[in-house]
């Protein structure tokens, strides 16, 4: 489908990661839903998505897109709230937001909008409430079949909230563990290789959309970060000179109520199968 928006068509890609000591578990990713009242069609995808059963919920961000958002999104994630989960918040979790023209996107990372402030910490509350990890710069450590899950978190980069000095002690609370996750919501690059080098072997992110306005075959044009646009949406290696890594980038679920268009590149979630 080329053309999509906040009603779908919505899809689920599945993708197959190495990792043998977490061999089986079934990680489903989700991003930026940027929630609004009203959206019943992603509503109901979102239903769906916790029929798949997943082991583990991976959610980085950007769920609210509304200054009436938090009960409804609640509403929404509430089937897979039953699942173990973590998260981390995006920029669009604490403002609501307003029009802008998309022009400035194509000349580099957006500039974050002083919109109406959000009631964050409720918000937080309920996930948390329901099971839901917050990693929002701290680690956590979720035993799941047997198999331990580190996870290093960080606070949105674009809205420099993001800690990285408090990714070493972060390791350290998570060493041992059969996998280390790295979650951030937008994957500046600077995230992106200080989770490597604190040793994450798994790395999820959002923010990008995917490019959300694509050329044909989901060529992303932007990535609104500075990660070049070949890692904007997907499942790629990322490396430096002594360590490598799987980094996975949401095309998310939703996008603003302002600029409600996709183009070649259809909103999804993620189920990744480690083996």
């Amino acid at each position: 489908m080329w053309l999509a928006g906040n009603s779908g068509p919505f899809r689920v890609h599945n993708l197959e990661v190495g990792s043998p000591r977490a061999s089986g578990l079934r990680i489903l990713h989700i991003s930026d839903l940027h929630f609004a009242p009203g959206q019943k069609a992603k509503q109901q995808f979102l239903k769906e998505l916790a029929d798949l059963k997943p082991d583990l919920v991976i959610n980085t961000g950007d769920n609210l897109g509304h200054k009436d958002a938090i009960n409804p999104t609640l509403r929404a994630l509430e089937p897979l709230l039953d699942f173990p989960g973590v998260f981390v918040n995006g920029s669009n979790d604490y403002r609501a937001p307003k029009p802008r023209n998309p022009i400035r996107y194509f000349t580099g990372p957006s500039k974050v909008q002083a919109g109406q402030a959000l009631d964050t910490d409720r918000f937080m509350r309920e996930l948390v409430g329901a099971g839901w990890q917050d990693i929002n710069n701290k680690s956590a450590r979720l035993d799941i079949r047997g198999k331990s899950l580190g996870f290093m978190g960080l606070d949105d980069p674009h809205d420099h909230l993001d800690d990285l000095e408090s990714l070493g002690q972060q390791a350290a609370e998570i060493a041992n563990a059969d996998l280390t996750i790295g979650v951030a919501h937008a994957p500046y690059m600077r995230v992106i290789d200080a989770l490597l080098e604190n040793h994450a072997s798994l790395m999820f992110a959002g923010h990008t959309h995917g490019g959300q306005i694509c050329l044909p075959g989901q060529k992303a044009l932007v990535t609104n970060c500075d990660l070049p646009t070949e890692f904007a949406s997907g499942l790629s290696a990322w490396s430096n000179d002594q360590q490598e890594a799987m980094l996975h980038v949401s095309n998310g679920l939703g996008c603003s109520i302002y600029q409600p268009v996709r183009l070649f590149c259809p909103p999804s979630a993620t189920l990744i199968t480690l083996r």
